[in-house]
């Protein structure tokens, strides 16, 4: 990692999670799956510090040096969240959706069965807080896992809520490799895996 970046820790879960609050109120999947309410910062944070703390032993949730952007990835074999982890946050997870969370369960099982099988970085989250956007802050969070999968010789997998951010990820080898709508006339998402470079 670069001085810009640096693996985050427990003591920076809130920061972390106000930044990709702030990034992910107008995601139309985070609005789906929230019943198609307008959502606040305030009320996507406690859903941002669970998947932080989710992910955090596993050693690659990174942010730049001012919290500007942050990312949450899994290794290779770590993507799929344990079900005792949903279960530790659901008092979290109801808050936030309500009646909602038991058939957004299945959105969830509907995303893993499409998952790829091969070793891969999966990009769970990404974000830059709003008035930071457009600066660079995202691809330096990705690059260095680029560099990485690419030394150990394994993909890389990420699920886009937008399509506009499809030619962004595009720069850094990731291609489409299937499209999914969500239930229920829900919005579409894009799925993107990046072969490595072998050198």
């Amino acid at each position: 990692m670069t001085n810009d970046i640096r693996t985050t820790t427990n003591d920076d879960t809130l920061s972390v999670a106000r930044t990709l609050a702030a990034a992910f109120t107008d995601d139309p999947v985070m609005c789906y799956l929230s019943g198609g309410r307008a959502l606040s910062d305030e009320m996507l944070i406690p859903f941002f510090k669970a998947f932080h703390k989710m992910h955090i032993a596993d050693g690659h949730t990174y942010t730049t040096a001012g919290f500007e952007a942050a990312a949450v990835w899994a290794p290779p074999d770590k993507w799929k969240v344990p079900m005792s982890q949903i279960m530790r946050y659901t008092p979290t997870f109801v808050k936030l959706y309500g009646k909602r969370f038991v058939s957004n369960l299945g959105v969830l099982n509907d995303l893993e069965k499409r998952h790829p099988k091969a070793p891969h970085y999966h990009l769970a989250f990404i974000g830059t807080a709003p008035g930071h956007q457009g600066q660079g802050y995202a691809s330096k969070l990705i690059r260095p896992m680029v560099e990485r999968a690419d030394m150990e010789g394994v993909g890389m997998y990420l699920e886009s809520s937008k399509e506009s951010n499809v030619g962004f990820y595009a720069r850094f080898g990731f291609e489409v490799t299937d499209t999914m709508t969500h239930r229920h006339n829900g919005p579409q998402q894009w799925l993107m895996w990046r072969e490595p470079i072998r050198g």
